[in-house]
């Protein structure tokens, strides 16, 4: 059993600790504050092949494996969770384009992602649909030549700043799944329209947002695979997604923690560093062997994937576990700064709102617990 990275990975290690230490960390509380999406840092990561990373080189990318992947997603959120989330919805848009698209399709789009000329976003949550992905109501109307879309999306990542949406659709409600469609809409499209930003508690500058379709006519080329297997698809999707939050919320947890080891050793209470505490030093002691345990689960779900094998409960229980541990150790890590962890001059209550989403998205903790559970009992 080998614990080491490859050169190749630790390359990139390399790579993405030391953008997020000298680009990203800078700019992380003045994304926080202004909340709006930093095109040039988006830019950078695509010049330094990190939205392409895993796409095939015939596309721009790099053909990186998903623990480079991971080990990537983690050393980004290090510095900015928000970034690295970018960085993620590029990855997983350029996968289901690649998987699902057709050549026409994957010739036009996926060379775009990769260098950072477009954006695509999953276009699936909607005010009463979030992990019911089957109770969707967006509807796609197939006619003679293709769909007409109507529907409202909700909480979509990058919604206000995308040229492009991968539309998770029904062709008929009373279908449930199996009317599920996946429709390619560019955001250019008459009927087609980003709507308002919508006001959230953290990953500031991420544009998360609405989109609206009304009476938008797309063509059947814009289809995503077939009519009947949508849901299918989109499911599959979340699965290597869900690792990738894994790494992200081992990043900010890592980050918090280090932000807590600096603190403890510079300051001082009754004649000493807080850090002679016991107490201080055993909360410091969880919070190592919590995140050290979470990193290990996200590159257990990572590898299996490289191999080839079942990875489905490993990137459910990853993701479980990395997106708790992320706020248990944010709060704890705000804690040990007190008053201060408390402030904005401190990246702690940043970062503390950033965690909480975390088991949220990409599937609730809750439904992690039944793909577990349910992989358990099958």
């Amino acid at each position: 059993m080998d614990f080491d990275l490859s050169e190749p990975q630790r390359l990139i290690q390399d790579l993405c600790r030391a953008f997020a230490a000298k680009e990203l960390r800078p700019r992380a509380a003045a994304i926080d504050r202004e909340d709006a999406f930093p095109h040039d840092l988006y830019r950078r990561l695509a010049a330094l092949g990190l939205l392409g990373m895993t796409l095939p080189p015939e596309y721009g990318g790099a053909g990186a494996d998903t623990l480079a992947w991971a080990v990537a997603q983690e050393e980004l959120a290090r510095g900015c969770p928000a970034m690295a989330d970018a960085a993620l919805l590029a990855k997983l848009m350029g996968d289901l384009i690649l998987l699902n698209g057709s050549d026409a399709q994957r010739r036009r789009w996926l060379p775009a992602l990769a260098g950072g000329e477009a954006i695509c976003v999953i276009a699936q949550t909607e005010p009463g649909a979030g992990s019911d992905v089957a109770g969707i109501r967006t509807t796609a109307r197939p006619t003679a030549d293709g769909f007409i879309l109507n529907g409202t999306k909700r909480f979509i990542t990058l919604a206000t700043v995308c040229d492009l949406a991968v539309v998770v659709a029904t062709t008929d409600p009373g279908r449930g799944r199996d009317a599920i469609v996946m429709l390619l809409v560019d955001m250019g499209t008459p009927g087609a329209r980003r709507g308002a930003k919508d006001p959230v508690m953290g990953l500031h500058g991420l544009e998360t947002g609405g989109l609206c379709f009304e009476d938008c006519a797309v063509p059947r080329a814009a289809l995503l695979g077939g009519e009947t297997d949508g849901f299918r698809r989109a499911m599959r999707s979340l699965d290597t997604g869900r690792i990738g939050i894994g790494a992200q919320a081992v990043g900010l947890a890592q980050a918090a923690l280090d932000e807590a080891l600096r603190y403890a050793r510079e300051r001082t209470a009754f004649g000493q560093p807080i850090a002679g505490f016991q107490a201080i030093q055993f909360m410091l002691a969880d919070m190592s062997a919590q995140v050290e345990a979470a990193r290990l689960l996200v590159r257990k779900a990572a590898w299996l994937r490289d191999q080839g094998r079942p990875f489905i409960r490993e990137a459910a229980e990853a993701k479980l576990v990395a997106s708790e541990t992320a706020v248990r150790v944010t709060s704890d890590a705000l804690q040990i700064h007190g008053a201060y962890g408390y402030s904005t001059e401190f990246p702690l209550e940043r970062l503390y709102r950033d965690a909480r989403v975390y088991p949220i998205f990409e599937g609730t903790s809750q439904i992690q617990r039944l793909v577990i559970a349910r992989s358990l009992l099958r």
